[in-house]
């Protein structure tokens, strides 16, 4: 059972335009709930090569610039999720990156995963997401790029 248990280690990954766009996907496991490209990290898999597979996974993007924000952030796992990982796993560790884009594309979607996406100024991603490491990792944005 321990193999198909989710490992308490993850990937963020806010995928963003110069000009302070976030893209944005609906979970197909709860509509409604909004949030950014993020997946758990696999055995053996390092944190960059986790976002690059779940960008690739989740949206179909390659072609921009990664950028490793160097945030960690640890949080409770949401009760509904927790069957997900081991006995008595309650919390999890988030390794949050940027995923730069010169102009918001069209994504693919894996229909297992989202059912829609859309792009928003970082302001309102930011309200839009369920998630508040999500939130809070959208609204250093501008820091992170230096704006």
């Amino acid at each position: 059972m321990a193999e198909t248990c989710k490992r308490p280690f993850s990937v963020l990954v806010v995928v963003h335009t110069g000009d302070l766009d976030v893209l944005l996907l609906e979970r197909a496991d709860h509509p409604g709930y909004w949030q950014s490209v993020t997946g758990s990290l696999e055995a053996g898999e390092s944190p960059r090569d986790a976002a690059m597979r779940e960008l690739g996974e989740e949206t179909g993007l390659q072609q921009g610039e990664l950028l490793d924000w160097k945030i960690e952030t640890e949080y409770e796992i949401y009760p509904e999720w927790r069957h997900r990982y081991a006995p008595g796993v309650t919390r999890n560790v988030e390794h949050v990156f940027g995923f730069r884009l010169e102009k918001p594309q069209p994504v693919r979607l894996s229909p297992r995963e989202h059912l829609n996406y859309l792009w928003l100024p970082f302001e309102d991603a930011a309200a839009k997401v369920f998630s508040s490491s999500n939130a809070s990792a959208i609204l250093k944005l501008p820091e992170m790029l230096n704006i």
